[in-house]
């Protein structure tokens, strides 16, 4: 189960023309802002990775918003723990649970949670903040990934494993987010 004191956000290349290419790319940018707002609100960290920007545009204007105090990398490996900054962030953060999602499910964020597991984090891929650009690919990235170690989880239930009581006091503001 998510501890909101052990855990940390990684957001993985939800940029423009990426979210273009995947049909549901747009709800797969909304449902992870969802978690990046509750993120903020329950002073969770956040990572987030562009993969070459330059190529493939910037972070969605809706989750670069929710992200104000995310740290932020460019990278252009497909695991973004190859990227120096990126390892380095994770490991400075002292947490041991990743909840990540992200575009590509059978790439960047399949190769990004296997590095993950192999070096002890216990990580919750959010299928519901995952997409890729083929529906197979992004079902065999999930079962891969679940053979692999990772949880298979999604938005409502990060949430409310965060929150973990009604007497949360953020939990109005958190649940609002999914209303």
């Amino acid at each position: 189960m998510l501890d909101i004191n052990n855990s940390a956000l990684v957001i993985i290349d939800i940029q423009d023309r990426l979210v273009l290419a995947s049909k549901y790319g747009t709800e797969v940018a909304h449902n992870m802002t969802k978690l990046a707002k509750a993120a903020e609100i329950l002073n969770i960290p956040t990572v987030l990775t562009e993969q070459y920007p330059k190529g493939l545009g910037e972070t969605v204007a809706e989750l670069k918003q929710a992200t104000t105090s995310a740290f932020v990398t460019e990278k252009t490996s497909f695991s973004a723990m190859l990227e120096p900054a990126f390892e380095q962030k994770i490991k400075e953060l002292g947490k041991k649970q990743i909840i990540i999602g992200g575009i590509e499910t059978h790439i960047c964020v399949l190769q990004t949670a296997a590095d993950l597991i192999e070096q002890g984090y216990e990580v919750y891929v959010v299928k519901d903040a995952c997409a890729s650009r083929n529906k197979h690919e992004y079902k065999t990235g999930l079962e891969l990934l679940k053979q692999y170690g990772a949880k298979i989880t999604c938005v409502e239930i990060a949430l409310f494993e965060w929150l973990r009581t009604s007497k949360h006091p953020n939990f109005k503001e958190v649940q609002a987010l999914i209303k």
